[in-house]
């Protein structure tokens, strides 16, 4: 049974918003880090947002300005709002919660995934 549990996707015209959620649970939610990928058909995964147990994001430059993560901490929930969405941004989008990376730049993403969720289609209409 998957750990985390992902929900908000559907189907949207191009520059349209969705939001999508990613609830874990407590001991997870307070000590790991924890990204969204996604994977369209015939492509390799992407991670593309991530947020570490103090707070800091990472964003991957290909939704870098259009995709913020925010969380409720009361619901363990963590979102993942996308704007201004473009066709290539459809795919299967997955929560997943790992270790974190540092460098001097700061939090450079998380890493080494331990839990992943089952994943939540997104579709966006030309």
């Amino acid at each position: 049974q998957a750990q985390l549990v992902e929900s908000g996707g559907g189907s949207v015209q191009s520059g349209g918003s969705l939001r999508l959620s990613c609830t874990a649970p407590e001991y997870i939610y307070s000590s790991y880090c924890m990204a969204w990928f996604r994977q369209a058909p015939g492509k390799q995964r992407e991670a593309v947002a991530h947020i570490d147990s103090e707070g800091s994001t990472f964003y991957a430059d290909s939704v870098k300005g259009r995709f913020t993560i925010s969380q409720d901490h009361a619901k363990r929930t963590r979102y993942l709002e996308m704007l201004s969405l473009k066709p290539e941004d459809t795919a299967m989008y997955y929560c997943a919660a790992g270790g974190s990376r540092y460098s001097s730049g700061g939090f450079d993403g998380c890493s080494g995934m331990d839990f992943w969720g089952k994943g939540t289609l997104v579709t966006i209409a030309s």
